[in-house]
């Protein structure tokens, strides 16, 4: 199989999963990690093919894998730790969510997504305060909602210290 097929049934496999047939497109994924697995776009695609099915745990592999190698785009690699922080999440395995989300936040700190599933991950952890901060700064600096506009500063000053009086 050479590139040109690599990117034709890649797409197909992309456009299965957009159109509702995820278990066809999941076969077919698998198929094609078997074909190049070393290609982290193709890895991604699979651990996405996955996760949409309920099948986290098999999702897993396919996110490391992904991340691991190189090749992914801006935007996959971002996907990829948004995805794979939010399965170790789902699975209990809420010390690697946080990591793994912290370092999505950290390389993509302008994501609101990252940022809100590392909160969720902080939460079960029992980092709560930490898991409000980054919430209650994610609602100061992207609400359109007008109250919530006019009460930005003391949101974002509560943010960093929820216990803090004036």
């Amino acid at each position: 199989m050479n590139d040109n097929d690599r990117d034709t049934l890649l797409a197909a496999a992309v456009a299965l999963r957009a159109e509702g047939h995820r278990e066809e497109a999941r076969q077919r994924l698998l198929a094609l990690c078997s074909a190049f697995p070393d290609d982290a776009t193709i890895a991604y695609q699979t651990a996405w093919a996955h996760d949409v099915l309920g099948l986290e745990a098999e999702a897993v592999p396919f996110y490391e894998r992904a991340l691991a190698a190189p090749g992914l785009t801006e935007e996959d690699r971002r996907g990829a730790l948004l995805g794979l922080g939010s399965t170790y999440r789902v699975l209990g395995q809420y010390g690697k969510a946080v990591g793994t989300l912290r370092e999505g936040a950290e390389e993509f700190p302008g994501d609101g997504a990252l940022r809100t599933f590392l909160a969720m991950a902080l939460f079960n952890t029992g980092e709560h305060h930490e898991a409000m901060r980054l919430l209650l700064e994610l609602l100061a600096s992207g609400s359109t909602d007008p109250s919530v506009r006019e009460y930005h500063e003391a949101i974002t000053y509560y943010a960093q210290d929820l216990r803090a009086t004036v």
